[in-house]
């Protein structure tokens, strides 16, 4: 059975086109802006709410239960007067982890990583590329003016490692939380993917 593949990325790095790709080609699910669309249908809240919340750290109240005994797949109460960011993640949290029960599928960040570390039909891919090709990518898409796309990446990125090292009590950037670490600078998009699917493969085999 395929597992679930968990996709981490630089900002720019073409991590989600990639992502889409391995989806496409493996016949799975992709998990993204969806899992917005899911927590809002579950909580009731409105998805432009979620969608101003997505991927950005929470509360220190959140914080403190991470770092005490709360763990991520159980209820609690109150969560209702959480902060938004906060509910965002433990509604994620509960969808991913009732996805991977189901069946495989492809999901874009929101330690996902983390929150199927317990898991054992997962599979980790961290996509980077280095900065020359991160700002080529964002310019051609219109994400960024060239004087100010270096300014975006690093920002986007700390973003990321923010909300990463928040919820998950790990680092971002730490390597040995992923099976595979991805040069997406090396490749094209289909290209990539097919490295992705390889090593998927390897590794059932």
């Amino acid at each position: 059975m395929l597992p679930v593949i968990t996709i981490a990325r630089q900002y720019g790095s073409g991590g989600h086109e990639i992502g889409e790709r391995v989806a496409e080609k493996l016949n799975i699910p992709l998990l993204d802006k969806q899992l917005i669309a899911l927590a809002a249908k579950q909580s009731g809240l409105s998805e432009e709410v979620f969608q101003r919340a997505d991927e950005k750290a929470g509360s220190s109240l959140l914080y403190s239960m991470v770092m005490g005994n709360y763990t991520f797949g159980s209820r609690i109460t109150g969560v209702n007067e959480m902060p938004i960011n906060d509910k965002l993640f433990l509604l994620q949290n509960d969808i991913i982890k009732k996805k991977a029960d189901e069946g495989p599928f492809v999901v874009i960040g929101r330690c996902a990583d983390y929150i199927l570390r317990e898991y054992k039909n997962v599979f980790h891919v961290f996509i980077h590329a280095n900065k020359e090709a991160r700002i080529d990518r964002i310019v051609r898409k219109g994400l960024a003016e060239p004087k100010k796309a270096p300014e975006v990446i690093v920002k986007r990125d700390k973003q990321r490692a923010n909300y990463y090292n928040f919820y998950s009590n790990r680092r971002w950037d730490d390597l040995s939380n992923y099976h595979l670490t991805l040069d997406s600078s090396l490749y094209t998009v289909d290209e990539a993917a097919d490295v992705i699917i390889a090593a998927v493969n390897a590794r059932k085999a």
